[in-house]
């Protein structure tokens, strides 16, 4: 089993996930792409002290992009997943965006 470092890389700071943090207590964070729904909420609550009631995870697909002088390449796929926390949690690495 990872450690919660290993599981969780860095979050997600974008208009759309910062809006869902604020309305919804939904956290959106970029995960190894190995690790599991049940890892990545045991991470959360480990890290952050908060209680998960959800996770939802979704694979991305690298986008094509021209890298240099060579004709194109890769960016590389990822895994993000959108945790749920009750009513009240917060995490503080968001506290700052909204």
């Amino acid at each position: 089993m990872r450690s919660p470092q290993d599981t969780l890389l860095k979050p997600v700071v974008t208009e759309k996930s910062v809006e869902l943090a604020k309305s919804m207590n939904k956290y959106t964070f970029y995960v190894n792409p190995k690790s599991n729904k049940i890892e990545i909420g045991k991470a959360v609550q480990d890290l952050f002290k908060v209680h998960v009631l959800g996770v939802n995870t979704a694979n991305i697909k690298g986008k094509k992009k021209k890298v240099g002088k060579s004709p194109e390449g890769y960016r590389p796929d990822r895994k993000k997943a959108v945790v749920s926390v009750r009513a009240g949690d917060k995490i503080e690495i968001f506290e700052g965006l909204f």
